[in-house]
């Protein structure tokens, strides 16, 4: 089985902890992937497992640098994280800087789950250099939309579950919005009756009514950027 290793990273003097995968051969490209609002948990870092397998080196990022005990101690991190968009983004852009490091020369790619699919989607907004970035479950509202005049415009992939309350269909319509305006080019697949965090098998056993697993969802997302990644990486 592809292992994770301990990467130790940091942004402006706070030391943070990601999880880097390699592929076993030579590798296609690097993908960076940011976790839910409770930092790295098994599903996440199953999916860096699988992005190396599927011949990425993968870096998981680490949101706060410090443990989380669980879902609603996440909460206060992530809001004041997230409360200055200039703080959020540096911190993002850290992570995609350690990427490189240990990816050099390799094309770039961003994917998210959650709170991670916003992260993943800010860095496409700021015009980082990314062949792609992709959001599962995400959050699409923003304190700095996308802007036309942008250095670089990734291909966005928005994998969505339509009963999800965090991002409900008008702020579905207005990301579109927000993403034509600027000239990025998207793609989007919504799931019917899917609630937010679909992609996680624990989802349900959290207690939570806006979120819960569907194995078809999962299924059909996960197809759908492993595709994308083919279109580009080859």
């Amino acid at each position: 089985m592809t292992e994770l290793a301990a990467f130790g990273y940091e942004d402006r003097g706070t030391a943070l902890t990601g999880w880097l995968a390699r592929p076993e051969g030579t590798p296609r490209g690097a993908i960076l992937v940011f976790p839910t609002i409770a930092n790295p948990l098994p599903h996440t870092k199953e999916r860096t497992r699988q992005l190396a397998q599927a011949g990425f080196v993968a870096l998981l990022a680490d949101f706060y640098g410090a443990p989380v005990a669980d879902f609603a101690a996440a909460g206060p991190r992530a809001e004041a994280l997230r409360s200055d968009v200039d703080h959020y983004r540096a911190r993002l852009k850290a992570a995609l800087e350690a990427l490189r490091g240990a990816a050099p020369g390799l094309k770039a790619s961003a994917v998210g789950f959650c709170m991670g699919g916003q992260a993943a989607l800010e860095l496409a907004r700021e015009g980082e250099d990314l062949a792609l970035v992709a959001s599962f479950h995400g959050v699409f509202t923003t304190a700095r939309p996308a802007h036309a005049d942008a250095a670089h415009k990734p291909r966005v992939l928005l994998l969505h579950g339509d009963a999800d309350p965090l991002a409900p269909r008008e702020q579905v319509l207005a990301l579109w919005d927000e993403l034509d305006a600027a000239g990025y080019r998207w793609h989007h697949h919504a799931y019917s009756g899917v609630k937010h965090g679909f992609t996680d098998p624990e989802a349900d056993r959290r207690g939570l009514a806006a979120v819960g697993y569907d194995a078809s969802a999962d299924r059909q997302s996960w197809a759908a950027l492993l595709g994308m990644l083919d279109e580009f990486y080859g």
